[in-house]
């Protein structure tokens, strides 16, 4: 019997943290992925092992690959592509997840060009020309398909401080403020070819990049920060993109979903 073609995810930062998080929810849907990394290798074959072991249990068979490359590097990204149409001939759903914070929170008066052009690379200029490569290669797709098959679709993973300003970590909320626009600008561009572009906001997730200021946040939670009083965690933001990804929302694009807790919410 021939095995059922799955659809196929691309997930950048895929090793630990949000990234595994969605890389888990999409393996429980029957999607075959490939897991970006950047330099843990050994934490990003464990993801995929458990992947396959999450996708087993939901009933599924899934393939899941991992690939290392650097997205802020032109022929790492190339390379990325060219992997994941070597191993699987197809690409259904890009999730621009990679991404870091400063080296030294330093205040904004103080900060560095280095600091600014490593953080605005990996967050900004890498999905940005990622996602041009895997647009492209989406609407041949789409051109080829019969026009009742299911349409591509792109996650950008964004975070609060998309519009929460933190003056230790400029250049970090500058990128995440450029991503929240870089969602509607790919948005209206592709619509007319009917893929769905969309973007994740995360607030407060009990990740690696957080663990240093867990006692901080842990207080601020305690006493109200958040409407919903604890930490997010990476399946609560892989359950959004699982969402995303079942087409639940066939007429919206350039939509964003606050994966908060509430701190969107403004209060007296």
């Amino acid at each position: 019997m021939l095995r059922r073609m799955n659809a196929v995810a691309l997930i950048t930062g895929a090793s630990r943290g949000i990234g595994r998080g969605i890389a888990l929810a999409l393996a429980r849907l029957g999607y075959d992925l490939v897991l970006n990394y950047a330099g843990r290798a050994d934490a990003a074959a464990q993801t995929a092992a458990d992947c396959r072991v999450a996708a087993e249990a939901a009933g599924r068979s899934i393939r899941a690959e991992p690939c290392q490359a650097d997205i802020s590097v032109a022929a790492d990204r190339q390379r990325l592509l060219d992997f994941t149409r070597q191993t699987f001939g197809r690409l259904d759903l890009l999730v621009n997840n990679a991404g870091v914070a400063p080296t030294v929170r330093a205040d904004i008066l103080e900060a560095t060009e280095e600091s600014f052009d490593r953080v605005l690379a990996i967050n900004l200029k890498g999905p940005y020309f990622l996602t041009q490569q895997a647009a492209r290669w989406m609407i041949e797709q789409v051109q080829a398909a019969p026009p009742e098959a299911p349409r591509p679709k792109i996650v950008i993973v964004s975070s609060i401080s998309a519009y929460t300003a933190s003056v230790n970590r400029g250049d970090y909320c500058l990128s995440k403020a450029a991503l929240s626009m870089m969602t509607r600008l790919f948005a209206v561009r592709l619509a007319d070819h009917g893929i769905g572009v969309y973007e994740i906001r995360p607030g407060i997730v009990a990740t690696d990049m957080t663990a240093g200021v867990k006692e901080k946040y842990d207080r601020l939670i305690a006493e109200g920060l958040t409407p919903i009083r604890r930490w997010g965690t990476p399946d609560d933001v892989g359950r959004a993109v699982a969402a995303i990804a079942s087409d639940l929302f066939p007429f919206s694009t350039g939509e964003v979903f606050n994966i908060d807790g509430g701190f969107h919410l403004h209060r007296l």
